[in-house]
């Protein structure tokens, strides 16, 4: 009896210990309403599927601005971010200046990028509204506080001569946006995410929608404005009813972790983005840009020691920007 009791007190103590082991990792992302929180979710079962000691979970956030501020206080492990809000939060510049708050972050690390961004301005199709332009005196969402939509709408307008004074601006979510434009409160809407995403979608369906696109010289006037953007065309048919593809502008979202996160967590997740990409791909079609070449190309700022050795690895040809600390 006293044996049986023992071996039960053992495997008890073995469950307990187990669940003890088991790391918990949070996954910030943004809106319900992007492609942040879908691919969070993606990437959460690789780690949780394939990564012994570890589980993961997506958490909803306010997007970019707020999820550098989290990996960088450490209460998030893994986020996802816009190029321009990395590379503006490592350097100090931009909106984090410090000049009106946010500061330089340098202990941000990137483990890749994992798709381009398209910057998506919709309209409904009687707003009368065809042209960057014609968004002067018009209430227009410029994208969630703390959000990398904000940031680049702002660096796109203000490229072409567009401040917040010129225009009614209101911060809403995705969802949001979709649902103030569906029922005439707002007149346009700004979206930087992986095409296509479902609240644009689901606009679609009930409202005959339009997406403007950028004249030549607006886009180089952005280009100029910013180091981490390109020029992007939104292929036809992505949505209902555009039918033509539309010239736009493309910003990288990069997966950033922490410089004190452990360089073997650091090489099993990117190695498990890799060798398991056909699983986010299932899960939506932007991970379809998640290459190792992508990430070679569009990452910003330098990769964490761990994710630069699975990169060493596979011989990939790795700039020196990625490599400098």
């Amino acid at each position: 009896m006293r044996i049986r009791w023992l071996t039960a007190a053992l495997a008890a103590l073995m469950v307990t210990t187990l669940s003890f082991a088991q790391s918990d990792l949070s996954i910030a992302t943004g809106g319900t309403g992007g492609v942040y929180y879908p691919y969070g979710g993606g990437l959460a079962e690789l780690i949780s599927n394939y990564i012994d000691g570890y589980s993961a979970a997506a958490e909803v956030t306010g997007a970019s601005v707020e999820n550098v501020g989290l990996i960088a206080r450490g209460d998030s492990d893994i986020a996802l971010a816009l190029a321009d809000t990395v590379f503006q939060a490592y350097t100090g510049t931009g909106r984090f200046d410090g000049s009106e708050g946010p500061r330089q972050l340098p202990n941000l690390r990137a483990l890749g990028s994992a798709y381009p961004n398209a910057v998506q301005l919709v309209t409904l199709a009687d707003s009368g509204i065809t042209s960057l332009s014609d968004l002067v005196g018009q209430r227009v969402s410029v994208g969630a506080p703390g959000s990398g939509t904000e940031v680049s709408t702002q660096a796109i307008l203000n490229a072409n001569g567009i401040t917040y004074d010129d225009i009614e601006e209101q911060r809403l979510n995705f969802n949001e946006t979709a649902a103030a434009l569906r029922d005439g409160q707002i007149d346009a809407g700004f979206w930087s995410v992986g095409p296509p995403t479902s609240s644009i979608l689901d606009l679609a369906t009930t409202r005959d929608i339009v997406i403007i696109s950028l004249s030549e010289e607006e886009v180089a006037n952005a280009l100029d404005a910013s180091d981490v953007f390109a020029p992007y065309t939104l292929p036809a048919g992505t949505y209902p009813g555009v039918d033509e593809g539309v010239s736009t502008i493309g910003t990288p979202n990069v997966l950033v972790v922490a410089a004190e996160m452990d360089e073997q967590l650091a090489y099993d997740i990117t190695a498990a983005i890799y060798e398991h990409v056909e699983d986010l791909r299932a899960i939506h079609p932007a991970a379809n840009d998640t290459t190792v070449d992508f990430s070679m190309a569009a990452t910003p700022i330098p990769l964490h020691p761990g994710a630069l050795r699975y990169y060493q690895e596979i011989d990939a040809d790795i700039p020196d920007r990625l490599t400098a600390e």
